[in-house]
């Protein structure tokens, strides 16, 4: 009996100290950066924070950053709302495959699209050179603009409204639906107003993350922004950073801290709209509402598929002849397709194999860290009271909320100097980047965990205790095999956002670090637009099968671990 309670109090003192590790990796990077963006305010207009609060650029960039977010947040809402109404609500075909081939954009990294996008339109496009309907060489690209900026914005973010929107509706009682076809409405009045004013909360949540996630985006404004001399927040923090280094670190943190008091006002706006669209449903939620399209089904069909057609297969069909050619402006044909651009990348450039190395470790080693603490943190965050769970949690999501760049900048604060007793200088390696990994997708491995735990019948754990198990026992031998199935897509989903990860990395690579996001972003900038073509078709193929993988797993989870299943 002393040993069962010597082991309990061991395991409760590693659970705490666990817990505390994790809290202070969330925020101790926010709270640097918070310092060092007020030091020397009281010296008022030579203060850093004042010098970019009265710079005109900061106020361009922050104009720039509002606008293309605005415009991104229309358009996901538009195409998301669509695809979810008619998805959720109708009676279409192959819903599946159209919520994957709708999901994949939110999941191919920001400076792919860019470059896919980059490849469909312009003189020099090998697809429009091979189909002779290019425009004449010279005239200008159409998306290196803000409306360019803004429209790819809103194809990658439309998906987080897709989401949002479909939660919404799939909580909707079917009672209620049924009710008012009885009493007589036809259904383009429950649509309008019926449904629409209920789901509303689900459009307002889906708007403010398409809006916050604009805000943060990187790849995008960088590829199509800097080009035209067109500067949103983040670019502006980069092309200062290349240009001068550390030495305006306290100037940078400022612009993260006006970047992170952004995003964070736009999280609560979204929570004041959220509570005052809240009220309660009576009836079975979970069931999807069959409206016959009938005659018109087909056409429907056929216009989601033209969607996709647009803002998926074509970009990446325009990508993977680009990836074929042997120079940009070069029609694709029997004569002129080559491997070459794949031959080079993988067989005679060193830097691809080192920056797929450093990429598949960074990735995979975030993903096996964090299986490996998650799983322990779950159990206990399960034992904490329910306000305290509230407030550990959220301190975990701060490092995904807030955009990458700010996360970067943070730990480029934090690791500058030499780490203290071991003089050991972290700023410019691969273990600085690893730790911010480790920071921001913390929180998308432990939600999937979480949520199968919550779901965990506690009666198996409490007889294994009866029968003398100690909790080391039980959670290696009852918890861990139950658990196993989420662990495992909570790792699939940190390695698939990890592996083609830019936004962070951009500001914390150096020459021998490279990752497969900064070598394409790279790649493009110094006009090697068919290599890195080559290199983003490689990489859109492994995100597919990682996805697919995915798929194969989802019937063994619960519902919402899987972002893009029911």
């Amino acid at each position: 009996m002393r040993s069962f309670s010597i082991e309990v109090g061991q395991q409760r003192w590693l659970f705490s100290l666990l817990l505390g590790l994790v809290v202070l990796l969330s925020l101790t990077p926010s709270l640097r950066l918070l310092l060092e963006a007020l030091r020397d305010v009281d010296q008022g207009v030579d203060s850093p924070v004042w010098r970019v609060l009265t710079s005109a650029s900061t106020w361009r960039a922050l104009w720039h950053s509002l606008y293309t977010s605005a415009l991104g947040m229309l358009i996901a809402l538009l195409l998301g709302g669509v695809f979810a109404f008619v998805i959720t609500l109708t009676d279409v075909r192959g819903k599946s495959w159209l919520v994957f081939c709708f999901m994949l954009p939110m999941m191919i990294p920001p400076q792919i699209t860019a470059l896919s996008w980059l490849q469909l339109f312009g003189p020099a496009s090998p697809l429009l050179n091979s189909l002779g309907i290019a425009p004449a060489l010279g005239s200008p690209q159409p998306l290196y603009s803000a409306q360019g900026i803004g429209v790819l914005l809103g194809i990658q973010s439309a998906p987080l409204v897709f989401l949002a929107l479909r939660t919404s509706l799939l909580s909707l009682p079917r009672e209620l639906v049924e009710a008012a076809r009885i009493s007589g409405a036809v259904p383009i009045q429950v649509w309008w107003q019926m449904i629409l004013p209920i789901c509303r909360s689900g459009l307002i949540a889906g708007g403010a993350m398409a809006f916050i996630s604009s805000l943060g985006n990187f790849g995008i404004p960088a590829m199509l922004g800097i080009p035209a001399g067109y500067y949103v927040l983040p670019t502006l923090i980069y092309q200062r950073m290349a240009s001068f280094g550390t030495g305006v670190l306290a100037e940078m943190a400022a612009l993260s801290l006006l970047i992170g008091l952004l995003a964070l006002a736009g999280v609560a706006l979204q929570q004041h709209l959220l509570g005052r669209s809240r009220f309660g449903l009576v009836g079975h939620s979970g069931r999807p509402h069959g409206f016959v399209l009938g005659r018109w089904r087909g056409g429907v069909e056929a216009l989601l598929m033209a969607v996709l057609a647009v803002i998926l297969v074509a970009p990446l069909a325009a990508l993977a002849v680009s990836s074929l050619v042997p120079a940009m402006g070069v029609p694709l044909t029997l004569e002129s397709a080559s491997l070459g651009a794949f031959h080079e990348m993988l067989g005679r450039q060193g830097v691809t194999r080192r920056a797929m190395r450093n990429s598949l470790w960074l990735a995979g080693g975030a993903a096996l860290v964090l299986m490996a603490l998650c799983l322990p943190l779950a159990y206990h965050l399960q034992r904490l009271p329910r306000r305290w769970q509230g407030m550990v949690l959220s301190t975990i999501e701060v490092p995904y909320a807030l955009p990458g760049v700010v996360l970067a900048i943070a730990c480029i604060l934090l690791f500058v100097r030499p780490l203290p007793l071991v003089h050991v200088t972290l700023y410019g390696t691969l273990g600085l980047i690893f730790i911010a990994y480790l920071a921001r997708f913390l929180v998308v491995c432990l939600k999937p965990v979480a949520a199968s735990l919550a779901q965990l019948d506690p009666s198996l754990e409490e007889a294994a205790q009866l029968a003398g198990a100690g909790p080391w026992r039980r959670l290696a031998n009852i918890v861990l095999p139950l658990m196993a199935p989420a662990l495992f897509a909570g790792a699939m989903l940190v390695f698939l956002l990890a592996v083609n990860e830019l936004t962070v990395s951009a500001l914390l690579w150096s020459a021998g670090n490279e990752t497969l996001g900064v070598l394409i972003f790279n790649l493009d900038e110094s006009g090697e637009s068919v290599l890195a073509s080559a290199l983003a078709v490689l990489v859109v193929a492994l995100v597919a099968g990682l996805m697919l993988a995915l798929n194969l797993l989802a019937s063994r989870l619960p519902r919402g671990v899987i972002p893009w299943k029911d």
